[in-house]
């Protein structure tokens, strides 16, 4: 299992847009261009994020992107599934009845009707992850970064990078 890296480019993004000025969208260019990544690529991205409720699009020339929820209800959760999508990671191909000892048009009931046990344990561990993630929101690593991590001057110049950016 592997996160595309749109999750990554999701999440950042959307960090930037939880202290946004009241009111105001944020562009794709300009999340983007302070990012460094691909305008093509994040506005994929973003139709996903859209699609699942997590931002709104906001019409206009001034137009861009806000949060649809407020930050403590977007869970990384939400925006992994949004981005990867909701099919579990583990698909279980059921090969145990291929054993090539077993009458495959009489297989027993250990083959048929219980569950795999790989399966069980990797759908276990999926939602264990599941779980951690839900458990992690947008207003957690918001608080992690820019009262913990940066320093202040860091976190006030892309506070007013953002807000000067459309002006």
């Amino acid at each position: 299992m592997k996160f595309s890296v749109g999750v990554e480019y999701a999440i950042h993004c959307l960090l930037y847009m939880v202290n946004s000025e009241e009111g105001k969208s944020v562009g794709i260019r300009d999340l983007a261009t302070f990012q460094g990544i691909s305008e093509t690529y994040l506005s994929k991205v973003y139709a996903k994020l859209s699609k699942s409720g997590i931002i709104k699009s906001i019409p206009g020339v001034k137009g861009g992107y806000v949060l649809a929820r407020s930050a403590e209800e977007i869970t990384f959760w939400d925006v992994v599934e949004a981005v990867e999508g909701s099919e579990p990671f583990f698909q279980c191909a059921e090969i145990r009845q291929n054993n090539i000892l077993l009458d495959k048009d009489n297989l027993p009931d250990t083959h048929t009707k219980c569950p795999c046990l790989i399966k069980v344990v990797m759908l276990e561990a999926e939602d264990e992850m599941r779980k951690y993630l839900r458990n992690k929101t947008l207003a957690w690593l918001y608080d992690q970064v820019y009262n913990k991590i940066l320093p202040k001057e860091m976190k006030d110049a892309t506070i007013e990078w953002f807000n000067n950016s459309k002006k």
